[in-house]
């Protein structure tokens, strides 16, 4: 059995008891049941998610997970293929706005090359090479890797996690960079959704009436080229996915494993985070939903999977941003748990 089949079977559901123990010390807290709305929910949640009563999220990582796509050759992306490194090379300087959110959060960034299109050299730390191949394969031709392939990187992300949860990490957040990678996500999201394209697919990095024509048209290309079966989510990945959002599925598949929480950023990491909801539907349990980008697709991805986003900030920009914003959230939810006082604490009068 690999680290894959592992991980996914060794899933645990959530600790009810640690749910219904913070439950009630939130309910003892000197304020109205429930009033704290979402940071109650999320406190809950961690509780079970950890086990503890008093769930600590001291430690932050954003792990970004990198790619190229084949499919960039239709004219899908309104920038070419060598932005992605020349973007990691940004992120290790950190001169992006992951850095500056992620610092100001309080934590740090990786930055997993699971499948650049180039070799990357770098000495910093917070690289770390695990290419499975030089990007997908163009999928309007295709299929995007093979099955192998999809499974392989997946394993990266479950990897990934397990070995920063050794070194202490208590909350994760998913980062991605690839030029194109709206494209494969959306194509995901068009397999287990109903509505019509235009519905789902949206203008990524800033593509105009013409070429938002041509990724639509070459999404529906390669869906009904490659036939990929909703029932088997690697089937999907391989044929109409992509590394980065496969990596993504493992980070979210690993914290699962692992029993820490890991906050979803836009959405392709919400499309990596539908690939892990399907392959295990007890992951979704660990998750947190960021924000809503502006991506048309983006919000039925996350219905589609049974999360609501904690933040509206119309934002679009990926790499990590939404949930390096919403660390502060569930950071918070953890201190209303240890520093707020209870009724008896404070002498007021609860609840009659």
């Amino acid at each position: 059995m690999n680290l894959f089949e592992k991980a996914v079977k060794n899933i645990s559901p959530l600790n009810r008891e640690a749910m219904n123990q913070v439950s009630q010390r939130l309910d003892s807290l000197a304020k109205p049941p429930g009033s704290l709305g979402m940071l109650e929910k999320i406190a809950i949640q961690l509780g079970g998610i950890t086990g503890d009563v008093f769930p600590r999220v001291d430690k932050k990582l954003v792990a970004i997970m990198a790619g190229d796509h084949g499919v960039v050759k239709e004219g899908v992306s309104a920038f070419p293929s060598e932005v992605t490194p020349q973007m990691i090379f940004n992120f290790l300087s950190d001169g992006a706005a992951i850095n500056v959110l992620t610092k100001h959060s309080g934590g740090d960034i990786i930055c997993v090359d699971v499948g650049v299109a180039s070799d990357i050299k770098s000495d910093d730390a917070r690289f770390i090479n695990r290419k499975v191949k030089y990007g997908t394969d163009n999928m309007a031709e295709g299929p995007a890797m093979s099955r192998d392939e999809a499974i392989a990187a997946v394993q990266v992300g479950i990897e990934v996690v397990s070995q920063q949860v050794k070194k202490g990490v208590q909350l994760f957040g998913t980062g991605e960079m690839g030029i194109g990678n709206t494209t494969p996500s959306s194509a995901i999201l068009k397999v287990y959704s109903d509505l019509p394209i235009r519905e789902l697919v949206g203008r990524g990095t800033g593509l105009d009436d013409n070429r938002l024509k041509l990724k639509m048209d070459t999404i529906e290309k390669a869906i009904e080229l490659n036939k990929p079966d909703p029932k088997d989510a690697i089937d999907v990945l391989s044929k109409v996915g992509g590394l980065e959002i496969a990596g993504i599925a493992g980070l979210i598949l690993g914290a699962a494993y692992n029993k820490v929480p890991i906050v979803i950023d836009g959405f392709i990491s919400t499309a990596g985070a539908l690939i892990a909801s399907k392959i295990q539907p007890k992951s979704v349990d660990y998750m947190i939903a960021s924000h809503v980008s502006q991506e048309p697709g983006h919000i039925e991805m996350l219905k589609l999977i049974g999360l609501k986003p904690i933040l509206h900030m119309d934002m679009r920009l990926g790499e990590g941003t939404g949930g390096a914003l919403a660390f502060h959230i569930v950071e918070g939810a953890t201190k209303i748990l240890k520093e707020m006082a209870t009724f008896q604490d404070a002498g007021v009068s609860g609840a009659l």
